[in-house]
């Protein structure tokens, strides 16, 4: 196991914590609850979390990754591109150019980086009609990951987070729940001890009347405001500053 003195978290909502609530009114999230891990084991640990909700896979290559290279930690997290995938003609092909160009410039830092495969969307109305486009895009991240020699959180695979338990109620965003299961997966990579990633839910009885009706209302109240925001080149981070954009000691 490495040594990681200092962290740096990229990326979107996923990664700025929405919607695992702290005390204190933010959200915290996997990559602090990560970073609060670290600091047990190095009192001087550093941690900065440059994430944006609703920030698109350029936007956080051009704003965020000039950003870490600068601050070079000793390990930096990149999960991009899971807004693009859901906007029309999105090319998994050209975006996974976009991050590949985007991991070498960390990896020249000589930081550790981690990546990120995103969870299966077969089980989420309508975006199951564009789970080919994120195969294709998260098969070109485990590529990218071989190449560089990169740390690969695969998030496809952890059966835990298929459950709506993990999710908060517009499906979008995990909630305090999917967000531990994420650090403790993240952790295990890194090959640090915490807590089992492998969730097993308590079975439960779903009518599938009800399922149908939650599943119209999530379409209605939450998916059709989301699109009509991105149709309209409305951004939830439009004015949002990171919340950590500085590499500081570890406060909780």
């Amino acid at each position: 196991m490495r040594h990681y003195g200092s962290f740096v978290a990229l990326g979107d909502s996923f990664t700025e914590g929405l919607n695992d609530p702290s005390s204190d009114g933010r959200f915290r999230g996997w990559a602090d609850r990560v970073a609060e891990r670290l600091a047990l084991d190095d009192p001087s640990f550093r941690y900065a979390n440059l994430a944006v909700r609703g920030k698109l896979l350029d936007q956080i290559v051009a704003d965020q990754v000039p950003l870490a290279v600068e601050m070079s930690p000793d390990l930096v997290s990149l999960c991009a591109g899971g807004n693009d995938l859901l906007r029309p003609g999105s090319d998994p092909d050209v975006m996974a150019k976009t991050l590949a160009g985007a991991v070498r410039a960390l990896r020249a830092t000589g930081a550790d980086v981690l990546l990120f495969t995103g969870v299966d969307p077969r089980d989420t109305p309508l975006m199951r009609r564009l789970r080919g486009r994120f195969a294709v895009y998260y098969l070109h991240i485990r590529s990218i990951a071989d190449l560089y020699g990169c740390r690969l959180v695969d998030q496809w695979s952890m059966q835990g987070l298929r459950d709506w338990r993990a999710w908060s109620e517009d499906r979008l965003h995990m909630n305090a729940d999917g967000h531990r299961l994420v650090a403790a997966r993240v952790l295990d990579v890194l090959g640090v001890p915490f807590d089992d990633w492998h969730k097993v839910w308590p079975e439960r009885a779903v009518d599938p009347r009800a399922r149908r009706r939650e599943d119209a209302q999530w379409i209605r109240e939450h998916l059709v405001p989301w699109m009509s925001r991105r149709l309209r080149g409305v951004s939830s981070g439009d004015g949002v500053a990171p919340k950590r954009p500085e590499l500081s000691h570890w406060t909780g």
